[in-house]
């Protein structure tokens, strides 16, 4: 028993004139995994079994389509390619595998119909397209070790990801429940999404052991989805035929202790900068004079409390401030001397530079092009400072001929 394609001349033209049955899927959704095919012309066999796809029926499968002939249970033909297809109960299975060329014939082998007599046959259609906006959300905070913060740090996340069917005799088999005529992907959810999730927990635990900053997770969707399809789709694949198309991370969270942490952190990090401590220190100033000037009490109180206050710890104040301007100093002369450095480099490249006969410019004391060596050098030669010399030293600052 099996299929064969039927010309578009036959379906057309004579349908009407033949005693047929035509088959079309019942209604797909994007969120159909598996549908029943249903009679959309029923023929003048009226003495044949409901639950038998009468010889010589049309079966119509559209794009992105899985369409199986079911008999007893058992696979008996199949076709991932569109068109029109004619039952013929006394051909063998044609095996029509479309785009997914011949990866499932070996699994069709383990559950193919076994030759017995035809008995119940019926017309099943797999979706073939990628089955998105399946949603997820962790349960518990993962816990994801950060080597910027040198703290185990722990975060939610809730977003969706798709999936798509790669070998459909294999998810018939596995993943669909039996006598079932029509199944969404939220039916058969429960147990994948569990699957997902410890595979999530895993998935990020990895890129918190490759190095990924943890505020960087909800930027990485991608990256997200190769460590899951490295964890989940070998698994899905041989036990159900899926894997994981894409994976979108909706937010990302972290728990109190974790921000209470990181806020620590980085408030720690802005204030390792000197003129961002002084600037600190300097609002508590000005926010302390504001309070003591709105005091119930009246100003001249508040003022006389807050001097006596800025007494108190005015040693303290002034040495973290002679502190934070001695650092920025410090700051502003190294930066000085950098560009000092980054200059006199420059200056020296400059003066080193010699044009060849060729016409290159070269720095060593070959040319690059020709290979030819440097001329001699002259008896003049360039300051740093831009003063042409003859002499040992520079006729403009006195530098030292190099």
């Amino acid at each position: 028993m099996g299929i064969i394609r039927a010309t578009m001349q036959a379906v057309s033209g004579g349908l009407a004139d033949q005693w047929l049955e035509v088959y079309e899927p019942e209604d797909m959704g994007e969120r159909t995994v598996f549908t029943s095919g249903v009679k959309v012309r029923k023929g003048q066999n009226t003495k044949g079994s409901s639950d038998t796809v009468s010889n010589g029926s049309i079966i119509h499968v559209y794009d992105n389509q899985f369409m199986m002939l079911v008999d007893g249970g058992k696979i008996v033909d199949y076709t991932a390619e569109a068109g029109y297809y004619k039952v013929d109960n006394s051909s063998l299975p044609s095996l029509f595998s479309g785009q997914l060329k011949d990866g499932i014939k070996e699994s069709f082998s383990r559950v193919k119909f076994g030759g017995q007599t035809p008995t119940m046959q019926k017309v099943f259609y797999i979706n073939l397209q990628e089955i998105k906006g399946i949603k997820f959300g962790t349960r518990n905070p993962i816990n994801y070790f950060d080597n910027f913060y040198n703290a185990e740090l722990f975060l939610r996340t809730h977003g969706t990801y798709s999936i798509k069917i790669t070998d459909p005799v294999k998810f018939y088999a596995e993943a669909i429940p039996r006598n079932a005529k029509q199944v969404e992907m939220e039916d058969i959810n429960e147990q994948y999404l569990s699957e997902f999730l410890e595979a999530l927990q895993s998935a990020i635990n990895q890129m918190s052991a490759d190095g990924i900053r943890i505020s960087y997770v909800a930027s990485k969707g991608r990256e997200l989805g190769r460590y899951l399809a490295n964890t989940l789709d070998e698994e899905w694949n041989k036990m159900r035929g899926m894997e994981i198309q894409a994976v979108g991370i909706a937010s990302l969270s972290y728990d109190e202790k974790s921000t209470q942490l990181i806020n620590m952190r980085n408030e720690g990090a802005m204030l390792s900068d000197p003129t961002v401590r002084e600037g600190y220190m300097q609002g508590h100033v000005a926010r302390g004079m504001e309070a003591a000037g709105s005091n119930p009490n009246g100003a001249m109180a508040g003022f006389m409390g807050m001097g006596m206050g800025m007494q108190a710890g005015g040693g303290i104040m002034g040495a973290a401030s002679a502190t934070n301007m001695q650092q920025m100093q410090m700051q502003q002369e190294r930066n000085i001397q950098q560009q000092q450095n980054i200059q006199q480099q420059q200056n020296i490249q400059q003066i080193n530079k010699w044009s060849c006969s060729c016409g290159a410019v070269n720095t060593g004391k070959f040319c690059s092009e020709c290979g030819k060596p440097k001329p001699e050098s002259s008896k003049e030669w360039n300051c740093s400072c831009g003063a042409v010399n003859t002499g040992k030293f520079c006729s403009e600052c006195g530098s030292q001929r190099r």
